[in-house]
């Protein structure tokens, strides 16, 4: 077997380059049909074959991909945001939404979007803060008069915001993968997530205010605003402690995580008592499946970025696209439409781990900040969370309305273009990004 092994390193070294060697093995498997952390595997193996390496290493490289403190926030959010489902605290924060908005034409979808902000400031997770909120919102969109398709692709679009929103579990991921401060990375992504929530309320204002089958705006809202906060004052606070603990520096984002779990153990059990064993226990094993999927992906593109590195393959693309382009504003759109595209693709999590060893040094290199890259990377894959084929918010939104994928994909075309514009707002202005991460850190 390791004859074997020896003779096909030396067939990749007689026959092709390391960059070939890597992108190429990965596309091909991608293309076979092969999953991310599969692919990205072959690809590291084939690389490691063709220098000649000991593959005992890729031992010592599984362990260092996730021997790191910041990582431990990621099962911790995502056992956090479980628990909020089923504690009755996401809700209460609907109604407290609903009530915001009052009986305003349309405002169901605006509540929606509320919604997911709200969630997503203590999930950090785009399918789980759809599946939150789409439980509740979309039969309630739908049995006040609207289309079944706008529903579920409002409340899939706007799902998205819960990766942007702090805490978040992809800017997590971004922050160990580019050694890059988490707490800048949540800071730079409120100004963000609120222009992308503020542009789909004003999309569902004006799609709405003229639509002859909506019955809102004719029956009262029948729960005030005092009522819903006080009986969600609980639910309120948990954003709050999270948030506020992490930019007072009381704790860290990893801090933060088990924080959360151990307040919404408490609202569950001794103040909403809603909360019940068996659940904790089904939200331990989705956190554990989650987590475990993710770590897997986490040492294969650990493996792959370090033969990057290591044969200075993102050097070779900046020196091609400096002699292609020396306009950031070009370099902007083709990183931008490139990550959008990968975004109908593949998992929110595998982009990230692939593009920022290959593409921060690319961005920084044209002077972009790494914490104004790192949002807009977030905020693309935001994006792809509603963007077929993989579009993991259009089929949990669909298993929820029962509308197709296809009737999903149409409805969400405006509030995409919204996201779209907001993103290239920010790209076009950094300071929309960097003004709360300057602002608070120095």
């Amino acid at each position: 077997m390791e004859t074997l092994l020896t003779d096909f390193g030396s067939f990749l070294q007689a026959h092709f380059t390391m960059t070939q060697v890597l992108f190429g093995s990965f596309v091909m498997l991608l293309l076979g049909g092969a999953p991310i952390a599969i692919s990205l595997g072959i690809a590291s193996l084939c690389g490691f074959l063709y220098v000649g390496q000991d593959l005992g290493v890729l031992i010592q490289i599984a362990f260092n991909s996730v021997n790191s403190f910041p990582i431990m926030a990621l099962p911790a959010f995502v056992l956090a945001g479980a628990l909020m489902e089923v504690a009755g605290i996401s809700k209460r924060l609907i109604d407290v939404a609903e009530n915001i908005v009052g009986s305003v034409k349309g405002g169901l979808a605006i509540t929606t979007t509320l919604a997911c902000v709200f969630f997503g400031a203590i999930s950090g997770s785009g399918p789980a803060t759809t599946a939150a909120v789409g439980m509740l919102m979309i039969p309630a969109m739908m049995n006040r008069g609207y289309d079944k398709g706008y529903a579920a692709a409002a409340c899939a679009t706007a799902g998205g915001i819960g990766i942007i929103i702090p805490p978040s579990i992809p800017m997590v991921i971004y922050g160990v993968s580019a050694r890059e401060s988490i707490t800048k990375m949540f800071l730079g992504g409120v100004i963000p997530g609120l222009l992308i929530a503020f542009g789909l309320i004003v999309a569902h204002y004006f799609m709405c205010r003229k639509n002859p089958n909506l019955t809102e705006g004719v029956v009262k809202v029948e729960r005030k605003l005092k009522q819903s906060a006080k009986e969600g004052i609980w639910a309120i606070l948990a954003p709050v402690i999270i948030l506020g603990g992490i930019y007072s520096g009381l704790f860290t984002p990893t801090e933060a995580a088990v924080v959360a779990i151990f307040y919404t153990l408490f609202v569950g059990f001794f103040i909403h008592k809603e909360l019940k064993w068996s659940q904790v226990f089904r939200s331990l094993q989705t956190a554990s499946w989650l987590t475990g999927r993710v770590l897997i992906i986490m040492f294969t593109a650990y493996a792959f970025g370090r033969l990057l590195v290591q044969y200075r393959i993102p050097d070779q693309i900046v020196e091609m696209m400096l002699s292609f382009t020396s306009s950031i504003a070009v370099v902007w759109i083709l990183v931008v439409t490139m990550l959008l595209f990968l975004g109908m693709f593949m998992e929110t999590l595998a982009i990230i781990l692939l593009v920022t060893p290959v593409l921060l040094p690319v961005m920084t290199a044209f002077g972009v900040d790494p914490i104004h890259f790192g949002v807009v990377l977030v905020c693309c894959c935001g994006i792809g969370f509603s963007t077929p084929p993989l579009g993991e918010n259009i089929f949990i939104a669909s298993g929820i309305s029962g509308a197709s994928l296809e009737e999903i994909s149409v409805k969400a075309i405006p509030f995409l273009i919204v996201t779209i514009g907001t993103i290239f707002l920010m790209v076009a202005f950094p300071n929309l990004v960097l003004f709360l991460p300057n602002l608070l850190m120095n």
